[in-house]
């Protein structure tokens, strides 16, 4: 079963027929290959010939000879078809070294429409960046956002399908999975797979109990300040014996990986960027099955990474703000624009309530002002919007 995802096919459609290669990137199994088949369908139904799609996925055995960058540009330039447009499709293009050479080549042919994939931010650093500058657009893909996971689910209301995606997230082929532990087998697998394959692999002396408790305590601590001293500190106090530089190393891998995202700080009065003590939010709540297991979830923490996922999905540059010695969960822009937001459980505490409005209230400017909780109903306090969490997971 293919979900529909219109937001990124719309992306595609107006990119199509341009000479500039679409760079599709995210974590293994977010649904990227999906994606392609998803455009190619709907360019056939526009009235596109088979023979102009050459469509390869570089982790099918079947194109393991084409592995080699020049038979693979042999292999596709062979396949061209003079004087119409030719759609190239190369799904985890990673797995083809120097890959980039093959690239460029078929990029300077104007009756080629180059689509590629890939699962580590390796692949758009180094040489491929100096070859391909300003010859590519990268296209960042998530797991399924709360919108289309409920989408998918049409039988269900929206409460029902927002307390599925607290527990399982957005992984698409997870929506096709009838009870728990084939779920949990799952997520269990896509872990595994991004942290052999795109962690472990490209470090010397890899450790691979190092690095899926490192994967752990970022999972449990998501929304906490941190550094990689306090990590290698808890990490060797729990009996894995660590530096900051070897897990310094190895969060690199991991944000490459697109399996965790580093969120930093930001003061909002100074207004400067800060460089310690990040925040890590991983890539979706459903790791924490794979990572933590049955242990009680962090409510709190678990909304406040729903949040900060639907915040990338639309495009904000994100921060933690600093104000006055008070934090601020979100301040993010775009387009010249500024945002806050807070995130909170429930606000029918009035402390609680007034612990989340007071660093909004210290900020002097007019930029909108949000709290994302899960009370029902839409307030206005002095300019400081009370959201409805599902609403605002909708509404965009």
């Amino acid at each position: 079963m293919l979900v529909p995802r219109p937001t990124y096919l719309q992306k595609l459609e107006k990119l199509a027929n341009k000479q500039i290669i679409k760079v599709l990137t995210g974590v293994r199994r977010c649904g990227k290959s999906s994606l392609l088949q998803l455009f190619q369908q709907q360019l056939l139904a526009d009235g596109v010939q088979p023979e102009q799609i050459q469509a390869i996925n570089f982790e099918d055995l079947a194109f393991s000879k084409l592995t080699d960058y020049q038979e693979l540009y042999r292999y596709l330039s062979q396949r061209l078809l003079p004087d119409q447009m030719n759609y190239i499709f190369l799904d985890e293009i990673q797995n083809v070294p120097n890959f980039e050479k093959a690239v460029d080549s078929l990029f300077i042919k104007s009756n080629v429409d180059l689509y590629i994939t890939g699962s580590n931010a390796f692949m758009l650093s180094g040489e491929l960046a100096t070859l391909l500058s300003g010859r590519y657009i990268e296209i960042p893909v998530y797991p399924l956002s709360f919108k289309e996971f409920a989408q998918a689910k049409p039988d269900q209301s929206l409460q029902e399908s927002y307390q599925q995606y607290l527990l399982r997230g957005g992984f698409p082929f997870a929506l096709q999975l009838p009870d728990d532990e084939s779920f949990r087998d799952y997520i269990d697998g896509v872990v595994n797979t991004v942290l052999v394959k795109d962690v472990l692999a490209r470090k010397d002396k890899s450790d691979s109990t190092l690095v899926r408790r490192l994967a752990a305590f970022l999972t449990e601590t998501a929304g906490s300040l941190t550094s990689p001293k306090k990590i290698a500190d808890t990490l060797t106090s729990m009996g894995e014996k660590t530096t900051p530089n070897t897990v310094a190393s190895y969060l690199e891998l991991l944000e490459n990986a697109f399996l965790f995202y580093r969120c930093d700080r930001f003061d909002i009065g100074g207004k400067k960027y800060l460089s310690i003590n990040p925040k890590y939010y991983p890539v979706d709540i459903s790791l924490r099955r794979a990572l933590v297991g049955q242990k009680r979830p962090n409510k709190g923490s678990r909304l406040e990474t729903i949040v900060y996922q639907e915040l990338r999905r639309r495009g904000y540059e994100i921060y933690v703000g600093v104000m006055q010695q008070t934090e601020v969960d979100f301040v993010v822009a775009k387009d010249g624009r500024r945002e806050y937001y807070q995130v909170s459980l429930s606000l029918d505490d009035e402390q609680t309530y007034q612990r989340e409005v007071r660093s909004l209230r210290l900020i002097d400017d007019n930029y909108p002002k949000i709290i994302l909780t899960e009370d029902p109903g839409h307030f206005d306090d002095q300019g400081i919007s009370q959201v409805n969490i599902i609403d605002w997971l909708m509404g965009e």
